[in-house]
């Protein structure tokens, strides 16, 4: 069995109905960092929150009846466990996934909603397809690999048929990357429709980097550690298929960072007014991390939007620091009554909104007669930031 275009075709097909065509969406915010003309490919909004529903109906579509009748397994932070289960639902087969004990609470609820039998084990994506794994040796069900076969990959691919057809002109396509299935299938049903010198890009993050060190050797390489806020990819070790087709259709892999990450989900929150998940976010980190680089028309790929509400505000308040939005200041001043006071009125005739104020009166290198005010304001951006500091230290104030 191949991925080629025919079975990608074909999977469109048996996919309509089940999933929606999700809109592109431009960003001239986005077009104006990059230099070219940016394109939002809004997966986010997919049934079931991310693609994972293409390439899990495709397989489990392809199971025979007696696969069926007998159910079937997976393992997921969320995303693909979402697609199995919801895909599961559709086909009437009985699904059990194994989700890290960490997984977000959200996704754990959704995917018991869709119908399936959740169990949590291990603190990894790894170590829950282990334990699926070694269910599967003993009840003899079939393992739902979340990218790691080639039906996924078909499934996956669908998403290109309709970016070809949504920006024609499309040169680059920015594609978040874990295992690699979404990668894999979008670069070959891409370079069949379009041509191989359209640039398809994986983009990863640097705490769950898989790829480089796997395409170097030529074969899957785990990583010993992984540490990301992007649970979707992070994936510790790459798809002995997905690896295959990335070393031939795929020319780079770019790494970014967790503020990269922030910054993104921020930006897409405020500008684009679009909910997406860290791993989702992935691609216009790499935009803003990378500005100018990568020739237009360009689409990035939004893969998911299943994000827990409260750890999208610990993320967008960081995305706030990591763009300039927050200034912490330490200011030193004589302790007179009126200074704290004054202090807070001159913040405010800066236009800077005070958040939080902290009032120490011992700590080590302060006066007798000395007090340090140490505040968190919001700001308008970096210049604003810049330009508070200056006037505060024009008037007087020993700033730190």
């Amino acid at each position: 069995m191949t991925v080629d275009l025919a079975r990608i075709r074909a999977a469109a097909a048996e996919l309509e109905g089940v999933i929606q065509r999700t809109p592109i969406q431009y960003s001239g915010a986005l077009s104006a960092i990059a230099g070219a003309e940016v394109w939002l490919k809004c997966e986010n909004l997919q049934t079931g929150g991310s693609f994972k529903i293409r390439g899990a109906y495709t397989r489990m579509l392809r199971l025979s009846p007696e696969q069926k009748a007998a159910g079937v397994l997976a393992a997921s932070a969320g995303n693909h466990a979402q697609g199995v289960a919801l895909a599961a639902r559709m086909l009437g087969i009985p699904a059990t996934i194994y989700m890290p004990v960490g997984a977000a609470l959200p996704k754990l609820a959704a995917t018991r909603g869709y119908g399936a039998e959740v169990r949590l084990h291990g603190a990894t994506v790894g170590e829950a397809l282990q334990e699926a794994r070694a269910e599967a040796e003993r009840t003899g069900r079939e393992v739902i690999h979340p990218f790691d076969h080639e039906d996924i990959v078909t499934g996956q691919a669908t998403i290109a048929l309709e970016i070809a057809e949504q920006v024609p002109t499309v040169r680059t396509v920015l594609v978040p990357t874990g295992g690699g299935g979404l990668l894999a299938g979008v670069a070959t049903a891409l370079h069949e429709i379009l041509g191989t010198d359209i640039e398809v890009v994986g983009v990863q993050a640097e705490g769950a980097a898989a790829y480089p060190g796997s395409i170097s050797a030529g074969h899957p390489v785990a990583l010993a550690t992984m540490k990301t806020m992007a649970d979707g990819i992070a994936i510790g070790e790459p798809g002995r298929i997905p690896l295959e087709i990335v070393r031939r259709e795929v020319r780079q892999v770019d790494l970014v960072s967790e503020e990269d990450l922030n910054r993104a989900m921020l930006l897409l929150a405020e500008r684009a007014k679009l909910v997406v998940e860290p791993s989702g976010a992935a691609g216009v980190a790499d935009l803003l991390a990378r500005p100018g680089v990568h020739e237009g028309p360009i689409v990035v790929i939004l893969s998911g939007g299943n994000i827990d509400p409260l750890v999208l505000m610990k993320v967008l308040q960081h995305g706030m620091v990591a763009a300039g939005r927050y200034l912490q200041v330490h200011v030193r001043v004589p302790d007179t009554p009126g200074n704290l006071a004054g202090l807070l009125r001159d913040l405010a005739g800066l236009g800077a909104n005070v958040l939080d104020v902290a009032h120490v009166r011992t700590a080590a290198g302060l006066a007798v007669d000395e007090v340090d005010i140490a505040v968190e304001c919001e700001t308008k951006g970096p210049e604003h930031c810049t330009d508070v500091v200056r006037s505060l230290t024009d008037r007087g104030y020993r700033v730190r």
